[in-house]
């Protein structure tokens, strides 16, 4: 084996900042002769806020990491309605791109950062051959399942569950420490993949109950409690 200390030594120093593993222990303990030529081969990027990633029909090019940040996937449909599908964020990779990497297929949805992203990029035909040491192929697996899980999870929510419970619940996981919800209806529709129309009827039917006030561009929550009530019901 080549040796991590002997590859550092004798790489570039900029292709070889390696601290970014700390956000992957999982990565962290690896010392394979290919893993090792991987960490020279991946460039670490800065992406500002509201950048594009990638668009639906791309193609994909690197297996991505993120540091820092949070990064929005979404799908458009053909009417303009817009779904919140995951969001990735520090220590986490993006199921889309692999599932892309994996198959060689055109991405399906299109991502956009939220928030100032760092994150780590591997070339596609690095990727590949990485694939090969056991430890990062298993990185690479387990990441994408616990994803896939999450997307049948939303599949579920959306086909079978109820939308005044589904709006309840991300009232509460957007309300700040003054019981203030920062969002239009836009983007609630968005994060739950629905029409603002819908949207819409279900806040005025909860500020009717006195559960919330709504005011331009944010809404105030009155009764948490009832909102969690509705949160975790299910018929």
């Amino acid at each position: 084996m080549v040796g991590r200390e002997a590859l550092l030594k004798g790489s570039d120093p900029l292709s070889m900042d390696t601290k970014w593993l700390k956000s992957f222990p999982a990565l962290q303990s690896i010392d394979d002769d290919v893993w090792l030529m991987t960490l020279a081969k991946a460039k670490t990027l800065s992406l500002p806020a509201g950048l594009t990633v990638f668009r639906e029909g791309d193609v994909c090019q690197n297996y991505l990491l993120v540091l820092a940040g949070s990064v929005r996937v979404q799908k458009l449909s053909e009417s303009g309605k817009e779904i919140v599908l995951y969001r990735v964020e520090a220590g986490q990779s993006c199921v889309l791109t692999t599932a892309c990497l994996l198959s060689s297929e055109f991405y399906h949805a299109e991502a956009i950062t939220e928030t100032t992203v760092e994150a780590v990029a591997i070339p596609l035909s690095v990727f590949q051959k990485a694939l090969a040491v056991p430890a990062f192929r298993e990185f690479v697996f387990a990441t994408y399942g616990e994803r896939i899980t999450s997307l049948v999870m939303l599949i579920d929510a959306i086909a079978f569950g109820r939308m005044d419970a589904r709006l309840a619940r991300l009232l509460l996981t957007m309300v700040d420490a003054d019981n203030v919800v920062h969002a239009t209806h836009q983007i609630l529709a968005r994060e739950l993949g629905t029409a603002r129309e819908v949207v819409s009827r279900l806040l005025k039917e909860f500020e009717r109950h006195g559960w919330l006030v709504l005011q331009r561009g944010c809404i105030h929550l009155q009764q948490r409690q009832v909102l969690a009530e509705v949160a975790n019901s299910s018929v």
